[in-house]
């Protein structure tokens, strides 16, 4: 009997270390672990240190969503390997001739983001919102730690998707993230691709190599990074367990704001914290594919030139965003040939699609008023 206690709380341990994605230092710790529990007892009947659930994520989306009007669907498209891409449909009969639109959300995003852009969006052409694979309510495989297999493994999802969706072409719309996933996706099934709209996107310059001897870092700020490394982006948030509600409420007041106009309450910070507490699948994927200092380690601008001239770009900045956007710049002059087209929307952030939605819907359907 105490054997299989023991062996019970050894399994709480590892699921624990798993959950704030620290799976890789798991090996390396557990000799300490092991001599401490024989010295604590961990009862098993303890709830889970993060209040969340699939279904929690489910309904904070569901309020999320609660003031779009047009109807849609919901549904888990399934792709290969028995895991499925959450998705939001609108698609009604007097659009349904229209090239649609995909929304592709950022790095711990999830499709009730969009809530402000969903009516205006889907008035001239069926939309599409997904939740990218390890994210929101998405499939959580783990990805592969080789960078260029973890890209693949979402491009791939996209495609599988599309397949599934049954969608001969598209605009691609890809904010942060999205936005370096929807080029990738361009630069290997270029024939699917009517044009796309790149919202902040991350990932596209170079690290520059004098960033460090520029800006001095304090040693302490070396120290603390060199500490945190193992672990996954968002892996404080879980660590602070039943208070990270509250963390995302001090922390991100500004997402409150951005939502005023449809919501008075939580209703945003709630939906945020049961996007990033999960597990960390997607989460993980990208910290593979990126520096420390939160630079690409494949940056998008080294490959502009294998995408195919004949794809048109749409790039949107906000102008108080602190994304540098020099990157629009050098792609215009990248692509002499192509259209690329550079949009800066005044008084918004990195959010541009909730800092200024008006705004950006009409910039976005203005852009592809001459796509079919």
């Amino acid at each position: 009997m105490a054997e299989q206690e023991e062996a019970a709380n050894r399994g709480v341990v590892h699921r624990m270390l798993a959950v704030v994605g620290a799976q890789n230092l798991v090996s390396s710790v557990w000799g300490y672990v092991d001599t401490t529990l024989r010295w604590c007892w961990i009862p098993n009947w303890l709830p889970s240190w993060c209040p969340t659930s699939q279904n929690q994520l489910k309904t904070a989306e569901d309020r999320m969503l609660r003031g779009v009007s047009s109807p849609f669907s919901k549904q888990y498209i399934p792709i290969s390997n028995i895991n499925t891409l959450w998705t939001l449909t609108f698609n009604s009969d007097t659009v349904k001739s229209k090239t649609p639109m995909v929304l592709l959300h950022g790095f711990g995003g999830g499709v009730g983001l969009w809530a402000q852009n969903l009516d205006a969006l889907s008035q001239h052409r069926p939309l599409f919102a997904l939740d990218l694979l390890g994210f929101g309510l998405s499939s959580r495989p783990q990805f592969s730690s080789d960078i260029q297999k973890a890209e693949d493994q979402f491009v791939d999802s996209i495609e599988q998707w599309r397949t599934k969706t049954g969608l001969e072409t598209m605009i691609l719309l890809g904010h942060n993230l999205g936005g370096y996933l929807a080029v990738a996706y361009a630069i290997k099934y270029p024939g699917r691709v009517k044009h796309m709209v790149l919202v902040e996107p991350w990932g596209f310059p170079e690290c520059p190599d004098t960033a460090e001897a520029d800006r001095p870092i304090p040693v302490w700020i070396k120290a603390l990074c060199a500490m945190f490394s193992p672990f996954n982006p968002l892996a404080g948030l879980r660590l602070v367990g039943p208070l990270g509600p509250a963390l995302v409420q001090t922390m991100r007041p500004d997402f409150r704001r951005k939502f005023s106009s449809m919501f008075s309450d939580n209703t945003v910070s709630e939906y945020i914290y049961h996007l990033n507490v999960q597990t960390p699948s997607g989460e993980a994927a990208f910290k593979n594919m990126t520096l420390p200092n939160g630079w690409a380690k494949r940056p998008m601008l080294q490959r502009m030139d294998q995408l195919h001239p004949d794809i048109p770009i749409t790039i949107i900045y906000g102008s108080r965003s602190s994304i540098d956007s020099n990157s629009g710049s050098v792609i215009k002059h990248m692509r002499p040939n192509s259209h690329v087209e550079i949009i800066t929307i005044r008084g918004a952030g990195h959010y541009v699609y909730a800092d200024q939605p008006e705004d950006f819907n009409r910039s976005v359907l203005h852009v592809c008023e001459t796509v079919d």
